[in-house]
């Protein structure tokens, strides 16, 4: 699964979405559904403007993620190991 990491880099570096907004001229309704990961195809223009600003590139704010991993807890993972 596809997933986009907007909300833990806007977190990590205390940045607030409305911040987001004003600098990059996208539209809030745009950076909330990338911020609360329900977008269902990603514009270049959008991750490019969103890259420039966070200066990361796309495979930071966009990555795939195994599906169990989405629903694994650190709990799980040490029965695993174990």
């Amino acid at each position: 699964m596809i997933t986009c990491r907007l909300s833990t880099i806007l977190g990590a570096n205390r940045i607030k979405v409305s911040d987001v907004c004003r600098a990059t001229g996208i539209a809030r309704a745009t950076l909330d559904r990338y911020y609360y990961d329900r977008v269902n195809s990603f514009d270049r223009e959008v991750l490019t403007k969103l890259c420039d600003f966070l200066q990361v590139l796309p495979g930071d704010l966009i990555v795939k993620v195994e599906q169990a991993d989405l629903f694994s807890t650190p709990a799980d993972s040490e029965v695993r190991l174990a």
